[in-house]
């Protein structure tokens, strides 16, 4: 069965940093693109970064440049998003999807399989 899960959400101060896993099961994740959405209440879904098979391209949102770095380790089937200097606007639901079929990260909003999403708060 093809599952993503994400772990690593809470609560931190404006400042503080998190580090999100999102780990793969049912598949290897080694030939996919694995991206990072974001969804605030009353908000759209944002796409956040993206990483593709080969490591060799990665994307950023503009509000998260500089700030947020997406990795992956193929040998743990995870994909990692390390949040830096968060903000209270980085508050959201934060999912991690992929693409069995091969969608490459330009086409990330048409991902297929989705995890459950993981709650990050930034507040004082």
């Amino acid at each position: 069965q093809v599952q993503l899960v994400e772990f690593g959400g809470g609560l931190v101060q404006p400042g503080g940093s998190l580090r999100l896993s999102c780990v793969a099961s049912g598949f290897t994740l080694d030939y996919y693109a694995i991206a990072w959405f974001r969804q605030a209440p009353g908000k759209e879904r944002m796409g956040v970064s993206c990483i593709s098979s080969s490591h060799a391209i990665t994307y950023y949102a503009d509000s998260v440049k500089g700030r947020f770095t997406i990795s992956r380790d193929n040998a743990k089937n995870t994909v990692y998003l390390q949040m830096n200097s968060l903000k209270p606007e980085d508050t959201a639901v934060y999912y991690c999807a992929t693409d069995l079929a091969g969608l490459s990260c330009p086409d990330g909003a048409n991902f297929g399989s989705w995890g459950q999403g993981t709650q990050v708060t930034v507040s004082s």
